[in-house]
């Protein structure tokens, strides 16, 4: 398949979702950064549809549900090298996610946030392991800082209940105009070898359609993952 038909099928398949993305009112909630959580949930009735491509040519889906005000839920399932030429594709073993908006925030206070994230992302099928370790359970600050549209975020998370290593993650968005925001984070913060440097940019084909590009890893050599994400949100 030639380049134009790839381009032209891409916008074909999109014009669906930019119809009924028209009667949205108000932007897609940043509920992530890249890999960070935000304070930010979905609103009642509100659901958020996300495919992720990154490396080995896996994809991830990911769908949450705004099932009652200030708490999400919502589950992700991947498959390993689905994108490319190879026949031996994995279905990995599917996860989930919840978040709990405890406090909304105020003049002087940021808004809390509580949760649990299950998704991993590097899997390597020799040692069927993962790169980088889930979420797990965390808690994230979001507030508005210094000019509007910049965010930042600033959390802790316990990835494994069993071995108690606690993480850190700071990042912020900004939000240049209506259909450009910046964002950068610093993840799984630990020790300097494991923890990550992740840049994008989230570009809004129209108020609840982003599409997403991201590096991952940056400095970590040949661990570099480029990251492409398209996220739909709508109401139900």
């Amino acid at each position: 398949m030639t380049l134009k038909k790839i381009v032209f099928a891409f916008i074909f398949a999109l014009l669906p979702f930019y119809a009924a993305a028209q009667d949205y009112d108000g932007y897609s909630p940043e509920t992530l950064l890249i890999d960070a959580p935000t304070a930010h949930v979905l609103d009642k009735y509100q659901a958020s549809f996300t495919t992720r491509s990154y490396a080995d040519g896996s994809v991830m889906e990911s769908l949450d549900f705004g099932v009652i005000p200030q708490i999400n839920i919502g589950f992700s399932i991947a498959v390993y090298e689905l994108i490319g030429s190879s026949d031996d594709i994995k279905v990995l073993d599917p996860d989930f996610q919840v978040k709990w908006k405890l406090f909304d925030g105020s003049l002087y206070l940021p808004a809390i946030a509580i949760g649990y994230d299950g998704r991993r992302y590097g899997y390597n099928r020799q040692s069927k392991e993962y790169m980088d370790d889930r979420k797990g359970g965390y808690i994230t600050l979001t507030r508005e800082i210094f000019t509007p549209g910049l965010n930042a975020s600033a959390g802790m998370n316990l990835s494994d209940f069993d071995r108690h290593d606690l993480y850190f993650f700071l990042g912020a968005s900004w939000r240049l105009n209506d259909w450009l925001a910046l964002v950068g984070e610093w993840d799984n913060i630990n020790n300097m070898r494991d923890s990550r440097l992740n840049l994008g940019a989230h570009i809004n084909i129209t108020p609840a359609l982003v599409l997403s590009g991201a590096v991952r890893r940056i400095g970590r050599g040949d661990e570099n993952e480029r990251m492409l994400q398209l996220r739909y949100v709508t109401n139900f």
